[in-house]
């Protein structure tokens, strides 16, 4: 139960593989207003996750499990630390804040770009306390999908 059933390397090697797989995936897709999880979402969160288990292996020892473990946190962690400190890193591994309302009027290529509806994001407006677009200078999604207002 405590003894390592798979090689070391194997499994760190594992778990980076899919740690960068996951990076360059999600970087792709489209960010959501309100770091919200659709229905849609949530199924294909719960679908990947489901696939890296298997992915990652079927153990039956701790260290094994253990190993994958701090393999997956110490990867987030330097990668964190050290887009901290490279701008260039960090450009790389977060969107930048995209405009979508500019003085009063919705940017529809922006809107497509992140697959947003209007009307969604009148209901995010509606959650900022603004009834009518032509109230906002302007407003961003921001890198983690919420969406920031500046009002007229």
């Amino acid at each position: 139960m405590f003894q390592l059933e798979t090689p070391v390397l194997e499994l760190i090697a594992r778990g980076a593989f899919l740690f960068s797989l996951f990076i360059v995936l999600f970087r792709l897709l489209p960010r959501r207003t309100g770091s919200e999880l659709a229905p849609m979402d949530l199924v294909f969160l719960l679908l990947v996750t489901e696939a890296a288990s298997h992915s990652l292996g079927d153990y039956s020892s701790l260290a094994d499990g253990s190993v994958m473990i701090i393999t997956l946190v110490t990867l987030n962690y330097v990668t964190n630390r050290l887009s901290f400190h490279f701008r260039w890193l960090e450009r790389i591994m977060q969107h930048a804040p995209l405009e979508v309302i500019k003085d009063g009027q919705l940017i529809p290529r922006n809107l497509r770009r992140e697959l947003l509806t209007p009307a969604e994001i009148a209901g995010h407006l509606r959650l900022c306390g603004v009834q009518k677009i032509s109230e906002v200078k302007s407003a961003h999604i921001e890198s983690d999908g919420r969406l920031s207002v500046i009002k007229r």
